[in-house]
C-alpha cells in the first residue's frame, strides 16, 4: 500500500516538474526582419538576442518561429504564440495585447526612386501618392485607412523595394536600418536605384506583446521587463547592441 502511494506521489512529482519546465518556455514568432529578427543570424537577430538574454536571467528559454507577420501576429493575440518579440505600439493593438518597455527604435522613413525629387513634409504632401506597404503592419492611424494617397499591400519589403523601381508605387516605407540590411542581403545592386527621404515619417518603439487571451500573458511580459532591466544594469544589453553595430540606443 506504502509502495503504491509511493510511487503515485512521484508520479505526480514528474508530471509537476514537467509542466513547470513548460511553463518556462516562451514561443515567439514573426517574420524575417533584419537585423532585428533575421532567420540567417545564429542569434536569430538583434531582437531576439535581447530577448534571450533577458529572459535567461529569470530562467526562461524562447523558441523561435519564421512566419508572416500577419500570421504571426493573429495566432499569438489568441495566445497559441506565447510573444510577438518586434512589435510596435498603437490604440488598436492595446486592445488585444499587453506590452513590454521598449528595447529598441526604428527610425521609419520613405523610400523611393533614386532620381525622384520627393521629400516627405506631412500627410498632405503624400496626396496622390500609390505607396507600397506591407500587409499587417500598423504604421499609423493616417496609414490604416488613406484619403488622399492609395495603399498597396504586399508580403515583404523586397517586393515593394522592386515595385518602387519599376515605377508600379511611388513610394514605400520602412526603418532606414532594416531596410539597408535587407536589400544588401537580398539583391545589393539595388541600393543604388532608391532614395531614403531626409525626413522621418516616424521613429517607433520596439517592444515585446503577448496576447491577453494568453493566461500566461502578465507573467510573461513582466519576466522580460524585469531581465531587461537587469541586463541593462549588468552592460549584457550594451555589449548585445555593439556586437551588431549600434551604439546609440538605450
Amino acid at each position: 500500500m506504502r509502495k503504491g502511494i509511493m510511487v503515485g506521489v512521484l508520479a505526480f512529482l514528474s508530471i509537476a516538474a514537467v509542466c513547470m519546465a513548460e511553463n518556462k518556455v516562451i514561443t515567439a514568432a514573426a517574420d524575417p526582419y533584419p537585423p532585428f529578427v533575421d532567420q540567417s543570424d545564429p542569434q536569430e537577430g538583434l531582437s531576439l538576442a535581447i530577448i534571450r538574454a533577458a529572459y535567461k536571467t529569470q530562467g526562461y528559454t524562447v523558441t523561435m518561429e519564421f512566419v508572416p507577420w500577419a500570421r504571426a501576429k493573429s495566432l499569438t493575440i489568441e495566445g497559441k504564440y506565447d510573444i510577438l518579440p518586434d512589435c510596435w505600439i498603437n490604440e488598436e493593438n492595446k486592445k488585444t495585447m499587453l506590452f513590454s518597455d521598449p528595447y529598441a527604435v526604428n527610425v521609419v522613413k520613405f523610400i523611393k526612386r533614386a532620381d525622384d525629387p520627393f521629400e516627405y513634409a506631412g500627410m498632405e504632401s503624400l496626396k496622390g501618392k500609390k505607396i507600397g506597404a506591407i500587409r499587417g503592419y500598423n504604421y499609423s492611424d493616417d496609414f490604416k485607412e488613406p484619403k488622399d494617397f492609395t495603399r498597396e499591400d504586399v508580403t515583404d519589403l523586397m517586393t515593394n523595394i522592386k515595385k518602387v523601381i519599376g515605377g508600379r508605387v511611388d513610394l514605400t516605407l520602412e526603418d532606414e536600418i532594416v531596410a539597408k540590411v535587407q536589400i544588401a542581403k537580398n539583391d545589393p545592386a539595388l541600393l543604388s536605384q532608391i532614395k531614403f527621404g531626409e525626413k522621418a515619417f516616424d521613429s517607433k518603439s520596439l517592444y515585446v506583446s503577448a496576447g491577453l487571451a494568453n493566461p500566461r500573458h502578465q507573467e510573461i511580459i513582466g519576466a522580460f521587463n524585469k531581465g531587461l532591466a537587469e541586463i541593462k544594469a549588468n552592460g549584457e544589453f550594451a555589449k548585445i547592441m555593439a556586437g551588431y553595430g549600434i551604439k546609440d540606443m538605450k
